[in-house]
């Protein structure tokens, strides 16, 4: 696949200052599919000294000028759509189905969403005698994650260009060619030289001098909960805004009356959704004990149909996780879960059938899962699904409340108001009533550990802004 052997600076792609690479490995079959530059700190001076460089300019720019290139930004990736596509497969490993609708395909939408938000939102207003003002952050340094490359790259980066904020990015090392192509799309689309840079690289070096560098305004981050806490700390010490998009375990609680199957059904999906690693995926399932183990007996039948395959193929529906380090991590959990007490009732820590090459895991299912487990409380990042047995509403709700995390949740009931009334009630950003479709413009982030800060829509927009009020 082609790669650029350069970073993007200034809006020119250029040499990097140093001569170490990073590969890209396919998780499907372990080959080398790529390799780009290991960004440094010298890299990551001179493109914030780019972005500030183009700062005033952009930050003048009329909201509705803003809005036209990102409209063209969102054509370009539409243009690219099913090469960013069999890209993210290669990279990421997930299905060659899911990477068109979602990884590739969602991005397009969202891009083009907040192209038409920009185009009418109120960045002043008068309140009484004053004239209050909302101005970009300044320069944003962006750290996205390798599960969905770009779709994180869009949450970050596009709402913090309509704000009129410029951008240094840093891509996850394990896809870095997802974010090349992304730069292709901003060059094409014509946005000014130095308005976004992009500089690929290791986290230890090239995040870490983007975090600390002086001359950014904003770390806007997604990934672990304990990369984010040391993200933190850096920005803190310097008095920088920061959002976070950390972990989560979130629960997906059933209640009696419910339709049972289809709420299950629904519940496997989600997990398996690339390969499980999804930051909001449903992996406790609470279901009344009266329900429980017809629950448990559905999603065993379910889970039979996500036969780990090649994701490239079109009829493949659960691909690998990403990398050897993520395969033995999720391996681990399901050892310790079963060690710990759980019942193992689909899948397991060895290798699918056939797959021997490849980073693989079994679709897994467990039941009799208690609050106290480790696959109850830690983040796994892989196709692992836990049942917990409840015995009324407010054991369900001291259950779904108890972690340490809190970024989305689900609720099904019989009556729309039942459901609603219980997710009020919990301690989560998101939460999908009745299996409610996904909303691009819906903000999106967590409370407790799983982070602080909103992405997507007008509060996403916001998180780019600063408030700054004159008195008439």
């Amino acid at each position: 696949m082609n790669a650029h052997d350069e970073v993007f600076i200034g809006g020119h792609w250029r040499p990097a200052a140093g001569t170490d690479v990073i590969e890209v490995i396919n998780p499907a079959d372990e080959r080398v599919v790529g390799a780009v530059p290991a960004g440094s700190a010298a890299d990551v001076d001179a493109a914030v000294d780019a972005a500030r460089s183009a700062l005033p300019g952009w930050a003048a720019t009329t909201p509705a000028r803003r809005a036209e290139l990102l409209a063209a930004l969102a054509d370009e990736l539409a243009a690219r759509q099913e090469q960013m596509a069999s890209l993210i497969t290669a990279e990421v490993g997930t299905t060659i189905g899911f990477s068109r609708r979602v990884q590739a395909g969602l991005p397009v939408v969202m891009t083009r969403r907040h192209a038409e938000l920009v185009a009418d939102f109120a960045f002043e207003e008068r309140v009484g005698n004053s004239l209050v003002l909302l101005e970009p952050v300044g320069v944003v340094g962006a750290v996205t994650p390798w599960n969905y490359p770009v779709h994180q790259i869009v949450c970050k980066v596009v709402p913090a260009l309509a704000a009129g904020c410029t951008v240094v990015l840093k891509p996850a090392e394990l896809t870095p060619l997802s974010a090349q192509m992304f730069t292709e799309c901003v060059a094409a689309a014509g946005l000014p030289m130095g308005v976004f840079n992009l500089v690929t690289g290791r986290g230890t070096e090239a995040g870490e001098a983007l975090v600390r560098h002086p001359g950014v305004d904003m770390v806007s981050f997604t990934g672990s909960t304990s990369v984010g806490k040391r993200i933190g700390s850096l920005a803190g010490a310097d008095v920088k805004r920061v959002a976070l998009e950390l972990g989560g375990k979130s629960a997906s609680v059933i209640l009696p009356g419910a339709d049972l199957a289809q709420a299950v059904r629904v519940n496997v999906a989600d997990v398996m959704r690339n390969a499980g690693q999804s930051c909001n995926a449903l992996t406790r399932t609470l279901v009344h004990a009266d329900d429980y183990e017809e629950a448990v007996r559905i999603a065993v039948e379910e889970i039979a149909s996500y036969v780990p395959g090649d994701p490239a193929d079109p009829d493949c529906r659960l691909g690998p996780v990403v990398s050897s380090a993520q395969r033995e991590k999720v391996r681990d959990h399901i050892r310790r879960g079963s060690a710990e007490g759980a019942r193992l009732v689909a899948g397991g820590p060895e290798a699918p059938e056939g797959r021997d090459k490849g980073h693989y895991i079994r679709p897994t299912v467990f039941a009799d899962v208690t609050a106290e487990m480790s696959i109850a409380r830690e983040e796994i990042f892989g196709p692992v699904l836990s049942f917990m047995r409840y015995e009324d509403e407010g054991d369900a709700l001291r259950i779904a409340n108890d972690s340490d995390y809190g970024l989305a949740g689900a609720v099904w009931a019989a009556e729309e108001e039942r459901a609603v009334t219980f997710a009020r009630s919990m301690e989560c950003g998101q939460v999908t009533v009745n299996g409610g479709a996904y909303n691009p413009l819906a903000p999106f982030g967590g409370h407790k550990q799983s982070g602080v800060g909103r992405e997507l829509g007008k509060h996403g927009l916001m998180e780019f802004l600063q408030t700054k009020s004159l008195q008439l």
